[in-house]
């Protein structure tokens, strides 16, 4: 069987070790004699998955004492409602940096809420950078300020964290989830839809602050109470079981590697290559500014829809699958999240060296 280099913005690659653990573990779980699909979330065997994706999870990422982490689902565009229904409950007021489409869905969500501002904004550029800030922009009696940390349709990321004063920052880190090392403390809360470099589809990972919890409205429905989920250690429910599963494996598999420190110096390689040859080249160009490049995801384009079109169809002939850009802006994106090997990115970079010159 031949593997295509997938270089989807999520659901995306997973690592091939993962992969097969989890195949050589699918009808027997560890002597269990039967699937982590099959098993009760309230089981002895299980609750050593939950609790040791959790504990690999605050040493790979040193999460203090003080936050909570929570296992959910819903994805990340849940977490939109549920943000100011727990927290915009002091002043009413929460303030929003708008770097693309997800910061934007997540500022117009909590519009419904209360007295929600876009204090800054790059949709003058097409999202291509990221704007700057300092504490004077924000309301000093917000209730929190939100940021999209990698913007995944726009091939942007905040290299420095913005300083918001007294405002408790929360940040969605969706596409650079375990990317790189993050320091958790200077947030509020953080959370991310694990599709991307986490797990499959179906789980989102929220960690908070202990002080922001218990202020949810009386309306806040139970499943996005945050106290609720905190205080029920993400099983007031049935949880995404076979996800979380999946996400320790990956979590065990980063830490095989060295952990964060080690995946980020992979990931710089990785965005070199790329986006060197788009620097280099005379039909390929990339559309963010070079300060504020993702390591995760790389927008590019040419100078033809055509083009374009031709290139991502022989891509994907070729093995290269999932390059066409998102479809509010076109061109073609690679994702190059922690599961994408080297090897991947080279293999693009000479296909596109040589998609270059035969159509000069």
């Amino acid at each position: 069987m031949s593997r295509v280099y997938n270089f989807s913005a999520g659901p995306s690659m997973l690592p091939e070790e993962v992969l097969k653990k989890a195949a050589a573990e699918m009808l027997d779980y560890e002597g269990s004699g039967q699937s982590v699909m099959e098993m009760s979330h309230r089981s002895k065997v299980y609750d050593g998955i939950i609790k040791g994706a959790e504990a690999l999870l605050r040493d790979l990422m040193n999460i203090p004492d003080n936050y909570k982490v929570l296992f959910l689902q819903g994805g990340a565009s849940a977490q939109f409602s549920a943000i100011p229904l727990n927290f915009m409950n002091g002043s009413g007021k929460a303030d929003y940096i708008i770097t693309g489409q997800w910061a934007k869905k997540a500022f117009q969500e909590a519009q419904k809420y209360g007295d929600a501002k876009a204090v800054a904004s790059s949709a003058d550029k097409t999202f291509s950078y990221i704007p700057k800030t300092t504490a004077s922009d924000f309301r000093q009696d917000a209730d929190y300020a939100y940021i999209c940390m990698n913007n995944t349709i726009y091939g942007t990321v905040y290299k420095d964290i913005p300083d918001t004063g007294k405002v408790p920052l929360i940040a969605d880190i969706s596409s650079c989830f375990l990317s790189e090392p993050l320091d958790v403390s200077k947030f509020a809360m953080v959370y991310g839809g694990a599709q991307k470099n986490v797990a499959p589809a179906g789980l989102v990972i929220a960690i908070i602050r202990e002080d922001m919890l218990g202020n949810a409205r009386e309306s806040t429905p139970t499943m996005m109470n945050y106290k609720i989920q905190a205080d029920a250690e993400s099983l007031y429910n049935t949880p995404p079981c076979y996800t979380i599963y999946i996400c320790k494996l990956v979590l065990e598999w980063l830490k095989s590697l060295g952990g964060l420190e080690a995946i980020k110096e992979r990931n710089e390689k990785k965005a070199k290559i790329l986006y060197d040859f788009l620097d280099s080249s005379k039909m390929f160009r990339g559309t963010v500014v070079p300060e504020d490049r993702s390591l995760m995801n790389v927008p590019f384009v040419t100078d033809s829809d055509e083009l374009n079109a031709k290139f991502i169809e022989e891509a994907t002939k070729a093995g290269f699958v999932n390059l066409k850009g998102h479809r509010t802006v076109g061109g073609m994106r690679a994702s190059i999240y922690n599961a994408m090997p080297v090897e991947g990115v080279e293999k693009l970079v000479k296909f596109m060296a040589d998609f270059e010159k035969a159509n000069s």
